[in-house]
């Protein structure tokens, strides 16, 4: 699946409004690395300075450097990168084209190919034609075989996102959904930003779908599921969870390993559910404010010589038998 060589798809019978759009503020995550060894999945994030070595060393085992290392048909790495809001204005941050540009210098510098490259959503500010384009050019420069994307509520503006579907839609079902396995492991890619009046909606249509998906296989394949608002109930008052995410929930609980990763809320916060494990990405573009500390999750404004100490990327190592992930966050490099 490419994200390049897009078809026109049918349109929903319902678009984001702006009233509905406010409700979900937009940002600029940072690049979350992911590596798959010997069926489990552990998670980093790019360019966290000195982390590279100790991370290769650590999940695939082999005690190289990742810049050096043998390839090793068993060991999985991608990138998550996610809102880039291309085409946003405001005093926030003056240069979200120059924060994307900087997140795709940091994936090209770490020291490996990824496998593929995830965009989890509100690639554009306002989805129109020009932005779409823009964010497509500026990926292309990504050093990576395969792009994938989800699409973000901005990214769905007035048209129930056809123009993001046209650009970013070939091989999807329905209103953008679809799965894919790599290296043993299976990947969900859903759309939760249609439909939505206040918290994120996935639909009927794409329930049955995850079931169908999920059926044949085995439940010690590792799942990691893409979406763009977050799968559990982080801070509904805000949009910040999805109504009806608990029925692809039931349905992940039988799989032993399962990560949900997302963008939408511009911080990083992690929760664990049993086998489930929620990661939501960093802002390299703008803060948010924190659940309940402010009347609405609106950009905040920092001073500019401050705004790179608001931002981050995180870097996350994973060693067999441990029972915790090791996280270490730093601002944008």
């Amino acid at each position: 699946m490419t994200a390049y060589d897009a078809h026109d798809e049918p349109a929903a019978e319902h678009g984001m409004t702006r009233r509905q759009l406010m409700r979900h503020a937009g940002w600029f995550g940072g690049a979350v690395v992911l590596t798959v060894a010997g069926g489990e999945v552990i998670s980093r994030i790019a360019g966290a300075r000195g982390s590279t070595a100790e991370a290769a060393t650590a999940t695939a085992g082999t005690g190289t450097a990742a810049g050096t290392a043998a390839a090793d048909s068993g060991t999985l790495r991608f990138v998550q990168v996610s809102d880039s809001h291309i085409g946003f204005q405001g005093p926030a941050n003056t240069d979200v084209a120059g924060s994307f540009t900087e997140a795709v210098n940091q994936v090209n510098s770490l020291g490996f190919r990824p496998d593929f490259v995830m965009h989890s959503g509100d690639l554009t500010h306002l989805s129109t034609a020009g932005q779409f384009d823009q964010v497509k050019q500026m990926m292309a420069r990504l050093r990576t075989d395969r792009v994938f994307t989800v699409p973000g509520e901005h990214d769905s503006i007035g048209d129930a996102g056809r123009a993001y579907r046209r650009t970013f839609g070939t091989g999807t079902l329905g209103d953008g959904w679809y799965s894919f396995d790599t290296h043993g492991v299976h990947f969900v890619a859903l759309v939760n930003t249609l439909s939505l009046e206040k918290l994120g909606h996935l639909g009927n249509d794409q329930i049955d779908f995850v079931r169908k998906d999920l059926a044949g296989l085995p439940s010690d394949t590792p799942v990691v599921v893409f979406s763009h608002i977050p799968l559990f109930a982080m801070y509904p008052k805000w949009g910040w969870s999805t109504d009806d995410a608990l029925k692809v929930i039931a349905l992940l609980r039988r799989f032993s390993s399962v990560t949900c990763l997302n963008g939408h809320v511009h911080q990083l916060f992690s929760k664990t559910e049993g086998n489930i494990t929620f990661h939501s990405a960093t802002t390299t573009a703008y803060p948010l404010p924190k659940p309940g500390r402010a009347p609405a999750p609106t950009p905040q404004v920092v001073p500019a010589r401050q705004l790179k100490a608001a931002l981050g990327i995180r870097s996350v190592g994973y060693h067999r038998g441990d029972r915790e992930l090791a996280v270490k966050d730093e601002r944008l490099a």
